[in-house]
């Protein structure tokens, strides 16, 4: 498998993790009760990027090992994958 296709795979892993990631521990002004002038109650009351960038990139890269493993040693492919739509021809 080439070095792009590695990265490919990985970057679509990271940025469907990232989707997954970003509500876990959220609270907003509004929960918190101090909400700053000028923003909407919704918005976060402390937003912790470091710890989201973190979190989103070993989920990813540990996604990513089962992925290789299952492909490399066990020969499991994307073309192994049941189709559930059926065929109309």
């Amino acid at each position: 498998m080439s070095l792009l296709t590695v990265a490919a795979i990985y970057f679509i892993l990271w940025w469907t993790v990232l989707f997954i990631v970003l509500p876990l521990g959220y609270r907003s002004q509004q929960e918190d009760g101090e909400v700053t002038a000028g923003t909407v109650e919704s918005a976060p009351a402390k937003f912790r990027g470091g710890r989201v960038v973190l979190l989103t990139t070993v989920i990813s890269a540990v996604l990513y090992a089962a992925y290789h493993v299952a492909s490399t040693y066990f020969g499991f492919g994307i073309a192994d994958i049941p189709v559930i739509v059926p065929d109309f021809e």
